[in-house]
């Protein structure tokens, strides 16, 4: 009698592995199928409404909306800048720029301050047109470069900009940034 109640306890804690088994394989399968597709839809933030109409970042791409925005606020930080704030200004555009140039743009920043520090002189940005490409991840601002050298304007000249981005999950990214040349514009 003992070998037949061993027997039947046997058999019930192998049918209660096989379940458990099976239970733990369809959790695991379901678990894959989850994680497929929360990494294949587009991820989308609502950012708030500073345009006519709500801005948006999806994984999908960067809207025109939001290279504008993002330009423009770019182009005010890295062309506006005097001896005053030119550790803010190094320090506020890398921030903004890709781990993988990071070292190149603060060399060629460093260089800046450097030939800037305790002189008197300073220059803003006036824009006056913008080229947007957000599938090819760069724009190209125009517009009006002025110098100052004390409280003198010495120059005005126009001048062309192009930024190009990186787009990474959620996140855009500056990867170069410099004056346009003539012969390229015309291209």
């Amino acid at each position: 009698m003992d070998l037949s109640f061993q027997h039947s306890q046997g058999q019930r804690i192998l049918r209660q592995r096989n379940i458990l088994a099976a239970t733990s394989l369809a959790l695991g399968g379901l678990a894959l199928v989850m994680v497929f597709i929360s990494m294949s839809r587009d991820r989308e933030i609502v950012l708030q409404p500073v345009l006519s109409s709500p801005v948006t970042v999806s994984s999908a791409g960067v809207s025109r909306d939001y290279l504008e925005m993002i330009t423009r606020d770019v182009v005010v930080l890295t062309l506006d800048r005097s001896p005053q704030n030119l550790d803010y200004w190094m320090n506020a555009v890398l921030d903004i720029t890709a781990p993988r140039v990071h070292g190149k743009i603060k060399a060629d920043l460093l260089k800046i301050v450097e030939e800037q520090r305790g002189s008197s002189i300073a220059q803003f940005f006036t824009i006056q047109s913008m080229k947007l490409d957000p599938s090819g991840l760069h724009s190209e601002v125009s517009g009006d470069l002025t110098t100052i050298v004390g409280s003198k304007v010495v120059s005005k000249q126009p001048r062309t900009f192009r930024y190009d981005w990186e787009y990474s999950g959620l996140s855009l990214k500056l990867i170069g940034f410099g004056v346009v040349e003539k012969e390229e514009a015309k291209n």
